[in-house]
């Protein structure tokens, strides 16, 4: 991102508190306005002295956060953690927009109905994201900063065009806004730039001006594509409150190709539920390899960094039971899902990965559901002396006649984790049916099928 000259940027290397943990943890990037930023803001944040505010923006573009979004959450929660208050800002208002940071090309326009929807979910997401952390992650005690999710609807969107540009609008050079690095790139290209998309970053900035006059914020927090925008903030709330502020970025979370992990990679891992299951999560982290899993304990938990290197130790010596990846994917998990979210992704690992009967029978509907999402569905009667060649043929899954009586025979066929080798073997409650009544059929190595059986 280009940047004035006279104010280049710092990295931060004596932040107080929040900033010490951001910086050991490789959550804190850079620090914004450059030269004596990284002081004042240590000084402002030391100990004994009032709350600083910080906020961070997420426009609901969709209507999940993702995996991308964790460390500008982590970042918020640890400045929560050292005893100041944060702020989350969905942008129900500049989603209408779309922020033109890092793309070739304009977002296709979100109806406002969808926004809306889409920003009632996102501010459930981030409720529930602080919620957990606050009954599972934190010690307790009354060090716990205030937090607070916001729309920026609620005074964007009630702001005359006119009243903006002749306050806000004044302090903003088109020189700055102009030599950004993103905004040159886009003039030049074929398709261009809209006017939607260039005023964008007045938007924004707009609302760390609003945030500062309503709510004291001092910080404003970003992923290391928003220092443009994290500038233009900077730059319009030391014009009309002389105060100074700073900006801090955070990493961008990437794929093993260089992608940035996100909906419009089309690689998102998302934090709701409904979208990536607590097991799809869980398993996400599970399968990291050690290169990274280091950085991302440190991006992504709250354990002491004592530990972690404890951890990694461990690791060393006993890399065949994958410790950190495992201990990793438990605290996201339980960070985005809760205890239950957690322990519904290590019961469908266990009866995956492990044929666990005992786990199978714990399963409810929505996990099976959830592990087994293209596996076909039947509800069945159990019949007198109903055999396994019964239970397949009733279920669609194998062939009328020698080939599916061979695929048995060949060993083609499981039940609930347990080979089956004889076509006649008849059905046994507890065995071939669990408590829960559902039977988990695989035919081949992957063809699932899920048996509710009715009238046991």
């Amino acid at each position: 991102r280009s940047r004035p000259r006279s104010q280049p940027r710092s990295r931060p290397r004596g932040l107080s508190t929040s900033g010490r943990r951001g910086r050991g943890r490789g959550l804190f990037q850079e620090v914004f306005p450059g030269q004596g930023a990284e002081e004042q803001l240590a000084a402002l944040l030391e100990p004994g002295r009032p709350p600083v505010t910080a906020y961070c923006g997420f426009d609901p573009t969709a209507d999940s956060l993702h995996v991308g979004h964790l460390p500008a959450v982590a970042a918020l929660l640890h400045f929560q953690r050292a005893g100041h208050n944060v702020v989350a800002v969905v942008g129900g208002a500049t989603a209408r927009l779309g922020d033109p940071s890092g793309r070739l090309r304009a977002r296709e326009p979100l109806a406002a109905e969808r926004v809306r929807d889409n920003a009632r979910a996102l501010r459930l997401c981030l409720w529930r994201l602080f919620e957990n952390h606050r009954r599972l992650l934190w010690a307790g005690g009354p060090g716990l900063g205030r937090a607070e999710v916001l729309d920026n609807a609620r005074w964007l969107g009630r702001r005359p065009l006119l009243g903006f540009l002749c306050g806000a609008g004044g302090r903003l050079r088109m020189g700055t806004l102009l030599s950004r690095q993103g905004c040159r790139e886009r003039l030049r290209s074929a398709e261009g730039m809209s006017l939607a998309e260039f005023v964008y970053p007045a938007l924004q900035a707009y609302d760390f001006l609003h945030l500062h006059r309503r709510r004291g914020c001092r910080v404003q927090l970003g992923g290391a594509d928003q220092m443009g925008n994290i500038m233009s903030g900077y730059e319009l709330v030391t014009k009309m409150t002389g105060t100074d502020v700073f900006g801090i970025t955070v990493p961008l979370i990437t794929s093993t190709t260089g992608d940035k992990l996100g909906k419009t990679a089309g690689n998102a891992v998302w934090l709701n539920r409904d979208k990536t299951s607590p097991f799809e999560l869980y398993q996400f982290f599970v399968r990291q390899q050690d290169n990274i899993v280091e950085k991302y304990l440190k991006l992504f938990t709250f354990l002491p960094l004592e530990e972690i290197a404890h951890i990694m130790e461990m690791h060393a010596k006993e890399p065949e039971k994958w410790g950190p990846q495992k201990r990793l994917a438990a605290e996201v998990t339980k960070l985005v899902h809760g205890t239950e979210g957690l322990e519904s992704a290590k019961r469908c690992t266990r009866a995956l990965y492990y044929s666990s009967v005992e786990a199978l029978e714990a399963m409810s509907d929505q996990e099976l559901q959830e592990l087994f999402k293209q596996a076909p569905s039947a509800e069945l009667v159990l019949e007198p002396g109903m055999s396994v060649l019964d239970l397949c043929r009733k279920a669609n899954a194998i062939q009328d006649g020698p080939s599916g009586y061979q695929k048995i025979t060949d060993g083609g066929v499981s039940v609930n984790g347990i080979r089956v080798t004889n076509p006649e073997t008849v059905l046994i409650l507890g065995q071939h049916i669990l408590k829960n009544g559902v039977s988990l059929l695989r035919v081949g190595k992957k063809n699932y099928y899920i048996i509710k059986w009715l009238q046991l």
